[in-house]
């Protein structure tokens, strides 16, 4: 499982312009199955992503499909984590530990 941290570099006027595109991005993701959840930071310097499955060149690559990525207006921070212990609502999620 991967965290996915954005990080604005434009101004917010810059993100407001491009965030319908952003979002339509993210219902594609959703829909795709690959995202869990997503939402903006506070403060609203940027957001997070929550993404399931896929391995890291995957959500890179995934990742550069953004247009927020491609009109340069955020940076990613990828995180991967092993997700031993869910939530009920994430059992089908949960993973182990490589042997």
């Amino acid at each position: 499982m991967f965290v996915l941290e954005l990080m604005y570099t434009a101004p917010l006027e810059q993100i407001d312009e491009a965030l319908p595109r952003h979002a339509e991005w993210l219902r594609g993701q959703f829909e795709a199955g690959a995202f869990l959840a997503a939402g903006r930071k506070v403060p609203r310097e940027g957001g997070v992503i929550l993404v399931a499955g896929a391995d890291r060149a995957a959500v890179e690559a995934l990742v550069a499909t953004d247009p927020f990525v491609r009109e340069g207006l955020t940076e990613y921070r990828i995180t991967e984590f092993v997700a031993t212990v869910t939530a009920p609502a994430l059992e089908g999620y949960r993973e182990r530990l490589p042997a």
